[in-house]
């Protein structure tokens, strides 16, 4: 069976929207909405295991796919999650070929990793999908986030990796650690984001970026990046509602 993000990349080029309310509401209507995929944010946003399932049975339902931001890369929340259905993952922070390796076989049974096997799993539809264990490896895609100087200058050496399926820059942590904190339309923040771009697009792997608004996203874009997110559903309430009260003659 293959993975519902990989065939969204396939047929052209995914715009999803960051999950920032936990809410599993919102991500069914935004489901509905025609997003290709929407991250579940679990580094930021006060979602556990438990809350994680729920947005992810609401996405479900919709024609979106889900993927799954984990805290940290950590082999016990890859499989947690994985475990309670989560296929396509997100790592933030990884720095280097070692930490993405050690991502990728945490995702994967043996003996193209190390992930630990259970039988009884909201994955595996608690024991009645018989073919899981043996078509688990071929569902799962690893997304692994860059977000430094040092990452993007090890990125050729990431993408080499066995297991590593995606890239995605995050221009957010770059910024501030390039000494532009909150400030990504930086000159200097948009070269590297540019030249990143070119660098891994030559590995073949695919790569995606979230762009806090519209123009950024066309231009992220016209950079050549093939996956994009676009702001999240909390910054679309909070900016409408803006505009509604600044409509208002009072």
């Amino acid at each position: 069976m293959a993975n519902p993000f990989r065939t969204k990349l396939g047929k052209g080029v995914p715009i999803g929207t960051w999950l920032m309310s936990g809410a599993p509401a919102t991500a069914e209507a935004l489901g509905h909405a025609g997003f290709d995929f929407l991250v579940v944010d679990m580094e930021h946003v006060p979602v556990d295991t438990p809350e994680a399932v729920d947005l992810l049975r609401a996405i479900g339902n919709t024609p979106s796919v889900p993927v799954v931001r984990i805290p940290w890369n950590d082999p016990i929340w890859i499989k947690r999650v994985m475990d309670a259905g989560g296929e396509t993952l997100m790592v933030p922070f990884v720095q280097d070929a070692a930490q993405a390796e050690a991502a990728a076989q945490a995702m994967r049974y043996p003996p193209a990793g190390r992930r630990g096997v259970a039988a009884m799993h909201r994955a595996s539809r608690y024991g009645a999908d018989r073919t899981y264990l043996k078509t688990a490896n071929d569902r799962a895609f690893l997304i692994v986030q860059l977000e430094t100087p040092e990452a993007i200058a090890n990125l050729t050496a990431i993408a080499n990796v066995i297991g590593v399926d995606g890239l995605f820059i995050g221009p957010g942590d770059l910024s501030a650690a390039m000494g532009h904190i909150g400030d990504i339309g930086h000159a200097a923040v948009q070269d590297v984001l540019a030249g990143a771009v070119t660098t891994a697009r030559a590995t073949g792997l695919p790569v995606g970026i979230l762009a806090p608004n519209l123009d950024m996203a066309k231009l992220f874009l016209g950079y050549g990046y093939q996956f994009v997110a676009i702001g999240s559903d909390m910054a679309m309430l909070t900016s409408r509602a803006a505009d509604i009260l600044a409509a208002m003659d009072r």
